[in-house]
């Protein structure tokens, strides 16, 4: 490797900010705050999502109406709407 041309790899700690769990993962993102984690001083990059939070890898995902579209839509504009004859 060419030196000098390569961001510099380092563990970085990540905080999930909606769930409060940290992680620590090698990364190059450009940081200037810092935490102590476990004995360490990391550099830190606060989250709004991750894996610990997101709807989809927490099995807590919204389930749609089962009636479908149509009925979706009566539902919500069906009184602007006279019944056909």
């Amino acid at each position: 490797m060419k030196k000098g041309i390569h961001p510099a790899y380092r563990t970085v700690a990540f905080h999930d900010t909606s769930a409060n769990t940290y992680f620590t993962v090698g990364s190059t993102i450009k940081t200037e705050r810092t935490v102590e984690l476990n004995g360490q001083v990391l550099p830190y990059v606060a989250l709004d999502v991750s894996s610990a939070s997101h709807p989809y890898y927490t099995g807590k995902q919204k389930e749609f109406a089962k009636e479908g579209s149509a009925h979706r839509f009566n539902q919500r504009f069906g009184r602007f709407f006279p019944p056909a004859k």
